[in-house]
């Protein structure tokens, strides 16, 4: 079997996650060639995970040859531009949440979040996916939807169950929330897409969506989203200097709070939340309520290993958990993050989808639907009332 060679775009987080990953392929021979980055921090990344070429343009990167695969971890506002122009140059691409967004046009009164109609935004948004969609399976080649939720094992053995029993879901509760982004483009509208909802929110949208279809497919039905309501806000928005100590939620024109519900086709009923204000390192949960029982993913926090501690000098170089803001007292350590959360099985099925020629379970399909939903949702906060899809 040839050599997959993979070429990343951006060196922040999500890329260290996706380098974690790609180290630890197995059946596979991969290798992460190549890294495009505008700042100078690229050379840095690339000499610190060895890879052979490093690149300050996008467009030099998918017109190195030797590349088979484009790995786009960039800010949500590059990722339709880039995921075309990749495919477009016979690369398989690899793109991470959220697959597209609505980041203003000419025109637009700024900042876009709060003047142009949610509305118009969900018809623009839904217009530049189809184009997007169009050009992409033009293209014949995969489209990989970076939703590690997707494959974490706790969501993952929620759809083996479900594929088991033919169960019906009756309702789903999911979470992503946290202390807020550091980021400074997720205050921003035109850069981020949307705030919290989006941003986090996405995850438990993705995977509720996911596992409604594991559930058609078993039982042999058709379930779609017939309708969504939501409600948005930003809860931190009176607080004062001292007390942003440990929030980081400092948004311009984005929400930091969120809370999106689905009805399905068969009236059954999801809910999901986000927030950028929940102390204590990320929450990602998943609840499931079917006919025959109950399913609780708790991604993280989970009880794979609790501590309690008195000094934080001496935990100095422990890692805990993302997003918690101390080491000491009761604390839920996150044991092997990156398999609890699904990245490692996730950028396995990609490099054997890319082997094989076989579709990813998490595919185009599921990255459209959960933008589309998403900006339904958008649109029913603002207008107050209940939007038919």
């Amino acid at each position: 079997m040839a050599k997959i060679r993979v070429g990343l775009v951006g060196c922040g987080f999500v890329s260290e996650l996706h380098m974690y990953a790609f180290r630890r392929v197995y059946g596979v021979d991969v290798e992460v060639a190549a890294v495009a980055a505008r700042g100078d921090h690229v050379i840095e990344f690339a000499r610190r995970h060895q890879i052979p070429r490093s690149y300050r343009s996008f467009s030099d990167l998918v017109a190195d040859a030797d590349i088979d695969v484009v790995d786009i971890c960039t800010p949500p506002n590059l990722h339709a531009t880039m995921i075309v122009e990749a495919m477009r140059a016979g690369k398989h691409v690899i793109c991470e949440k959220p697959f597209a967004g609505y980041f203003g046009r000419e025109g637009d009164k700024q900042p876009i979040g709060k003047h142009v109609p949610k509305a118009l935004m969900y018809e623009r948004v839904l217009e530049e996916m189809e184009v997007t969609r169009a050009a992409i399976e033009r293209t014949g080649k995969l489209f990989m939807y970076a939703e590690d939720w997707v494959y974490a094992p706790a969501v993952t053995k929620t759809a083996e169950i479900i594929r088991a029993t033919k169960d019906k879901i009756l309702f789903m509760k999911g979470e992503e929330s946290h202390s807020g982004s550091h980021a400074a483009h997720a205050a921003q509208w035109a850069m981020a897409g949307g705030g919290s909802l989006i941003r986090m929110g996405c995850h438990p949208l993705s995977a509720v969506l996911y596992l409604k279809q594991v559930e058609a497919k078993a039982r042999g039905e058709t379930i779609g989203v017939a309708s969504v309501t939501c409600d948005v806000g930003n809860v931190t928005a009176g607080l004062k200097p001292e007390e942003r100590t440990y929030i980081q939620a400092n948004p311009v024109d984005v929400e930091d709070w969120g809370t999106l519900t689905i009805t399905f086709s068969d009236g059954t009923k999801a809910t999901v939340f986000s927030g950028d204000m929940i102390m204590g390192g990320v929450r990602n949960l998943i609840e499931t309520y079917t006919s025959g029982g109950s399913l609780f993913a708790n991604i993280t926090p989970n009880t794979h290993l609790m501590s309690y501690q008195t000094s934080e000098e001496k935990l100095a170089s422990v890692y805990i958990t993302e997003k918690v803001d101390r080491k000491t007292g009761w604390q839920y350590v996150c044991l092997e993050e990156e398999w609890t959360r699904g990245y490692l099985q996730e950028i396995q099925d990609f490099m054997e989808c890319v082997a094989t020629g076989r579709q990813p379970l998490s595919d185009l399909a599921l990255a459209f639907e959960t933008i589309k939903v998403n900006y339904a949702g958008y649109w029913a906060a603002e207008e107050g009332r209940r939007v038919v899809l």
